[in-house]
């Protein structure tokens, strides 16, 4: 099997990652993703101007892309410059307008940032757990670390059954902050606020939407760690002990060697689980690369940090950055044992 990327793929990812090189440097990533509004809303516009948005779609929802492949490109370069703009809710968002036949021009222009809310604090990941109640157009309840919520124009709100409700952020109370590992997060309290429903019966399409996040955040924890793995190497081949390169000792070589094996099998589930988006097996694929991937990045986070030894904690090697970035990446839409647990019940389900 050939899995060299496409010409408009390889096009897509080169410009993205010059743009991301030139404009998102670790200093300044680091200076805008841990202070209010947690990203840059310049950088934010560049992407926009770049169409970036547009491989989020396919044409018919006025897209320029929308493949698994094309998602997976544009999250590995967003993860590879540990980059903190909330693109990951623009998705989501483009898979439930499209379930939903909303239009998705503002969004894929960037004119309009949306956040998608689904966890709760009792329910993290489980659709069926959602309390927030919805009555007479009016929502009641509270969606906890909603990404991007902070500084979103819009959310998408999965209500009890579960339904999904557009709302207006100005109508709602959000308390914003960032993350452990830089980004901007947020809790939204409903105090009968008011909303459009977009979908009664929402849950293939809240299923969808969380596939498509699994996909993307694999893709970003691969370019994650290809990043780290990279300033790994490099370390180990220019710090020296005992007058030689710490890279020559054999048993350093050998947990490297593991670790770029690890890293491999990474790639390989996420070009599986990209290959069965759309398909029968969507479900089954992005749940393998979800548990896989968030194995794998743990033990990448831990190995490149002790390896490399003091330094990697500290604030200005962006290793510790990495690291970070690398663990929260499981707890998002599903951790590694939440996803195992869902692949067994779809092997008892037949």
């Amino acid at each position: 099997m050939d899995f060299t990327i496409s010409d408009d793929r390889r096009m897509l990812a080169d410009t993205l990652r010059r743009f991301l090189s030139e404009h998102y440097p670790v200093e300044h990533r680091n200076k805008v993703a841990y202070a209010a509004p947690w990203h840059d809303p310049a950088k934010w516009a560049g992407l926009a101007e770049l169409g970036l948005f547009y491989a989020l779609a396919d044409e018919a929802a006025g897209g320029m892309g929308g493949s698994g492949f094309d998602v997976a490109v544009v999250f590995e370069e967003l993860g590879r410059a540990l980059c903190p703009e909330p693109v990951l809710g623009q998705l989501m968002a483009v898979r439930l307008m499209g379930a939903a036949g909303g239009d998705p021009g503002p969004l894929l222009s960037g004119e309009t940032r949306y956040a998608v809310a689904m966890g709760e604090l009792d329910a993290p990941y489980d659709l069926d757990g959602i309390e927030t109640r919805a009555e007479g157009g009016r929502l009641t309840g509270r969606k906890s670390v909603v990404y991007g919520g902070a500084g979103a124009e819009r959310l998408l709100i999965a209500a009890a059954g579960p339904s999904l409700w557009d709302v207006a952020t100005s109508d709602a109370e959000v308390a914003g902050y960032g993350m452990i590992d830089g980004g901007p997060a947020a809790e939204v309290f409903l105090d009968a606020t008011p909303g459009t429903c977009l979908m009664d019966s929402a849950k293939p399409a809240l299923e969808d939407a969380r596939d498509w996040a699994a996909l993307a955040l694999s893709a970003e924890a691969l370019g994650a760690m290809e990043a780290a793995f990279a300033m790994l190497s490099d370390y180990l081949g220019t710090r020296k002990q005992f007058g030689q390169p710490i890279g020559g000792f054999q048993a350093l070589q050998h947990r490297a060697v593991d670790l770029a094996i690890e890293i491999e099998q990474a790639r390989s589930i996420v070009i599986l689980a990209a290959s069965g988006m759309g398909g029968p097996e969507q479900a089954k694929r992005a749940a393998q690369a979800k548990h896989l991937v968030g194995r794998i990045a743990r033990q990448v986070a831990e190995e490149v940090i002790q390896m490399h030894g003091g330094i990697a904690m500290t604030w200005d090697y962006p290793v510790s950055h990495y690291a970070k970035r690398l663990v929260m990446i499981d707890h998002q839409m599903g951790d590694t044992d939440w996803h195992l647990e869902r692949l067994g019940g779809m092997l008892a389900g037949g």
